[in-house]
């Protein structure tokens, strides 16, 4: 069993490019810590202790044509990051989880390279959710704006099951999207939306078609 899982991440570091050594070095080192995760060897992990994974997590060890060995993966977390099943995390890829934040992260999805997380307050993604390439998640300001009937709002970004992110998509703080929408390519996210299956574009965005369906 052993010597058959020793095989499998070999291949996987021929087809990823990661240095086998550091790759099998680093995931025996994870396991001791009770963690399942397979590493690119470019990948930064700070804050092991408050990753959770349910499953199998993969960190840089898709290809992708464009992505290059040499980009860096980083996880900077202080908050909690927890995985309810197998996830891929692509090359390139920044998340910066604050002391008080929690990251929820379904199963059966991945992010593809060069996406950014930045969460200082939650974050909850549902299962078999599709997030392309050089998105932002964003849920903090980082300084405050006062006006006349301003009203409290959540931070806490949402989104639902079943969901596709185009690639360069910015979804910022408070934002909610239902269960099987699909939001096009270079869309700004900020809002609630309510309705199931639909299609959300546009800067800002918003719903341009109902009861779309993804593959």
């Amino acid at each position: 069993m052993l010597i058959k899982k020793i095989a499998t991440i070999y291949r996987k570091c021929k087809i990823a490019e990661s240095n086998f050594f550091i790759t099998i070095c680093k995931y025996f080192q994870y396991r001791f810590y009770g963690k399942n995760i397979i590493v690119h060897h470019k990948v930064l992990i700070k804050g092991l202790s408050n990753i959770e994974t349910n499953d199998k997590l993969e960190i840089g060890m898709r290809y992708v044509g464009f992505s290059d060995k040499r980009d860096t993966t980083l996880l900077n977390v202080k908050g909690k990051l927890m995985f309810s099943g197998n996830y891929s995390i692509g090359r390139g890829c920044r998340f910066d989880i604050g002391s008080n934040a929690k990251v929820l992260i379904g199963k059966g999805g991945y992010v593809n390279p060069n996406t950014t997380f930045i969460i200082m307050h939650g974050l909850t993604i549902g299962d078999n959710c599709a997030i392309s390439w050089d998105c932002q998640f964003l849920d903090e300001d980082f300084h405050a704006i006062v006006y006349a009937g301003m009203k409290e709002k959540s931070n806490e970004i949402v989104i639902g099951n079943n969901v596709c992110i185009g690639c360069g998509v910015k979804i910022y703080k408070g934002s909610v999207i239902p269960d099987g929408s699909v939001i096009a390519a270079n869309s700004v996210v900020r809002g609630v939306f309510t309705e199931q299956k639909v299609l959300i574009a546009g800067h800002p965005a918003k719903v341009i078609k109902n009861d779309v369906s993804w593959k």
